[in-house]
């Protein structure tokens, strides 16, 4: 009984503080404070009230966002003019490519508890295959050959280990190495055909 009345003198407490800074501070949460600032402000803009993201699931937005409209679709480009015309693959992938394919393994850490960063990184990067399917139909497409681009990729760097707690230190590994494998799969139209359209796989 004495731990319930305890909890309840704690609770009334909190509360009065609460009221009495909530109410004498200037800046009211209630009638003309904060919720109904962002009611109208809601309704001049016809959008909804003011909602509060973490920058953590706002990065993790805009990383889908700049992968999927830079490396989740599969050009499809003109035809090739002439009969022996050489059919040259895209580019080769870009360092930010490579570095988004690797495992995440920096990510997720907690600052001065528990870091990890890849430090003096140099990208190695090597065509393994290059070859054009026969021509087919495809759906959505039409006549179509595809090019498909084969890179292995390795990289090297300093991975640097930094643990803050419960006894802080760092651990350096200067002989780091990942090898992944990127595919660069393009679409050349068959026909006397022009788009520049692109499909989602």
């Amino acid at each position: 009984m004495d731990g319930f009345r305890k909890l309840t003198q704690r609770l009334t407490l909190l509360a009065g503080l609460w009221l009495l800074t909530g109410t004498s501070s200037g800046c009211l949460l209630f009638g003309s404070g904060y919720v109904n600032q962002s009611i109208l402000f809601s309704k001049f803009w016809v959008t909804t009230p003011l909602i509060p993201v973490s920058p953590y699931w706002q990065q993790e937005i805009e990383d889908t966002m700049w992968e999927e409209e830079r490396y989740s679709k599969v050009p499809i480009l003109d035809p090739v003019e002439g009969e022996n015309a050489p059919l040259f693959c895209m580019d080769d992938p870009s360092p930010d490519e490579v570095m988004r394919a690797l495992p995440d393994d920096t990510k997720g850490g907690l600052p001065f508890f528990a870091e990890t960063q890849r430090n003096n990184v140099r990208i190695v990067k090597e065509k393994i295959a290059d070859y054009v399917d026969p021509p087919r139909f495809y759906p959505l497409i039409g006549p179509a050959q595809q090019h498909h681009a084969h890179y292995k990729c390795t990289v090297y760097y300093t991975e640097v280990t930094r643990i803050g707690w419960p006894v802080p230190h760092m651990m350096t590994d200067e002989d780091s190495r990942e090898v992944i494998y990127v595919d660069h799969n393009h679409f050349h139209m068959v026909g006397n055909v022009d788009t520049g359209a692109t499909a989602d796989f």
